[in-house]
Order: C-alpha cells, then sequence, then structure tokens
C-alpha cells in the first residue's frame, strides 16, 4: 500500500506542482507526519523531491524529472483507451484516432472490461463541424465571433477569445472569455451561428486551472428544485435512470411517491417528465404544477380545432 501511495503522490506532484503537505495529506487521508516520511522515501529512491516554506510553501519535484513509461500497467492503459474511445465516438478527429492507436500499441487489448460511448454526442453533425472549427481555432490561438442565442432566446453577435470545450450536462459546450463583459463564459455550441475567425486577433495568455474554476462556478450558480412525484409503479425504473430519484414511499399496489433534484432551466428532465403521462403526478413544488398545467393547456388549445 506504501509503494502504491508514493506512486500516486509522484504523479500527483508531477500533475500538480507544488503541493502543501496539509494538502496531501488531506487528499490520500494519511497524516502529514506520513506524508514527511514518504518524501524522504521518494528522494531515497532518487525522485529529486525539493520542500519550501512559508505560507507559499510545500513539496514539487524539480522540473527536469519524467516518470519512465513503464510505471503504467495494462489496467492503467485500459482506463486511457476507455477514456479515448469515449471521446473519439463523441468527436470525430483524426488525431484523436491517431492517439487511441498508439496507446492500444502499449496496450495487447485484453481483459478490457469497460466501455464508454458516448456517440449520442455526435449525432448531431453540425454541431460536430462547429466543434471542429472551434478547436482549430483555440489551437491557432485565434479570436472568434458568432451569432449567439442564449437561454432566454436573446440573440446577440459576440467576440470570444476561446479556451476549450467540453462535454456536459447532455450539451457541447465553449468556455471562452467574453473581451465585452471582460469574464469567463460557458456557451452552448448548439445555440452558436455564423461562427467566424478575426483573422488579425489572437487570444492572450489564459490560465488553464480557469476551466475548472469556470465549470465549478457554473455548477454552483445552476438553480436547483426539488420536486416530488407519485408515480404508476411501471415508472420504478425509469425514475431511478432518468431523475436518480430517491423513494419516499412505497404503496401496497406497488406505486410509490419519490424526491429528484434537478437544475431548473434544464428542459431534459421537463420533456423526460411530460412523457409519463398520466402515469405520474407532481406533488411539489407548486410552481411546476402551475407550469405542467399551464403547458398541458396550451397544446390543448393547439388541437381544438
Amino acid at each position: 500500500m506504501k509503494i502504491d501511495r508514493l506512486l500516486r503522490i509522484t504523479f500527483y506532484l508531477l500533475n500538480h506542482g507544488k503541493t502543501s503537505s496539509a494538502m496531501l495529506a488531506d487528499y490520500f487521508e494519511v497524516s502529514q507526519r506520513t506524508i514527511m516520511r514518504d518524501m524522504d522515501a521518494l528522494c531515497l529512491a532518487g525522485i529529486p523531491v525539493c520542500s519550501t516554506t512559508g505560507v507559499d510553501g510545500g513539496y514539487e519535484i524539480m522540473e527536469h524529472f519524467k516518470m519512465q513509461s513503464q510505471v503504467a500497467g495494462q489496467l492503467d492503459y485500459n482506463y486511457v483507451i476507455c477514456a479515448l474511445q469515449g471521446l473519439a465516438s463523441a468527436y470525430e478527429n483524426k488525431e484523436i484516432q491517431a492517439t487511441l492507436e498508439k496507446i492500444k500499441s502499449l496496450n495487447d487489448g485484453k481483459n478490457q472490461t469497460m466501455i464508454f460511448d458516448l456517440s449520442v454526442a455526435h449525432e448531431n453533425r453540425n454541431t460536430n463541424e462547429m466543434l471542429y472549427v472551434l478547436n482549430q481555432c483555440i489551437n491557432d490561438k485565434q479570436v472568434i465571433q458568432f451569432i449567439y442565442t442564449n437561454a432566454i432566446d436573446e440573440t446577440k453577435e459576440v467576440v470570444v477569445e476561446p479556451i476549450s470545450t467540453i462535454y456536459k450536462w447532455y450539451n457541447w459546450y465553449l468556455i471562452g472569455y467574453s473581451r465585452r463583459h471582460q469574464e469567463y463564459r460557458l456557451y452552448k455550441v448548439v445555440r452558436m451561428n455564423q461562427l467566424s475567425a478575426l483573422a488579425h486577433e489572437k487570444v492572450k495568455a489564459h490560465d488553464l486551472n480557469k476551466v475548472q474554476e469556470i465549470m465549478q462556478n457554473a455548477e454552483e450558480n445552476r438553480k436547483i428544485i426539488r420536486i416530488v412525484m407519485k408515480c404508476n409503479k411501471i415508472l420504478h425504473a425509469k425514475c431511478r435512470e432518468y431523475f436518480k430519484a430517491t423513494i419516499l414511499e412505497v404503496k401496497e399496489n406497488g406505486d410509490f411517491v419519490c424526491e429528484a433534484l434537478v437544475p431548473e432551466e434544464e428542459i431534459f428532465w421537463y420533456g423526460i417528465l411530460l412523457s409519463f403521462k398520466d402515469k405520474v403526478q407532481v406533488l411539489e413544488p407548486p410552481e411546476l404544477i402551475k407550469r405542467i398545467k399551464e403547458d398541458c393547456n396550451n397544446i390543448l388549445k393547439v388541437y381544438e380545432d
């Protein structure tokens, strides 16, 4: 277990740079005294760990040090192949396929028990073409402009310094720096039109750690609502699958009451809820009940004639 932890600490320091003993102790669930002993063991093994004191102090591995590829085992390569295959299924790119072939050549291909299929993200050809152009602009550090329609149907032309593309919440997004608002923002790719690169504009240097910060802030800023539903027993599996629902009560006939936490502004879960038809009755919150009634009445009016 100690050898395994030492390897994990080495990889962590290589990937994250200077890290305090307190953070390492918390991450690896050991005491700070154990971390100090581990650092001594790494130094004895020839890994150049250096330490600094003070407020910004911590442990780090000297820049010239590189791990040999032999430290990765078959299971490690299986995980990497699984992730690359998932990315290849979501985004058509020859470079991804080439990387996948390289990694496969290092592994015997046996015992790959996990399959990561994101082909649902690859179904929209226009989005896939947009992703190709976006990633080219990111690699070439080109500023882009496009027409964007936001969540409340406002359409504007925006100028953005593109940083990264990400698949999250069932959609592809661009993470970019808005020159107008002077802040990092998320843009849903499917809402983008008339994308073009500004030939004489270049992207300034951006901290890639901002990507993680943006996603964390986006998660925290999403308004989550709690819904309580009375469901027919035939919906038991679907409620667990689509809503990650928690069962609150089970009736004698198998019907049940459950609760789920959903992002208010997303429409995916709302469409699923309506697809349950008369097999579900929302009990809470009252705002959602009102929304369902109004939407159903408006649908009925469309078909009155």
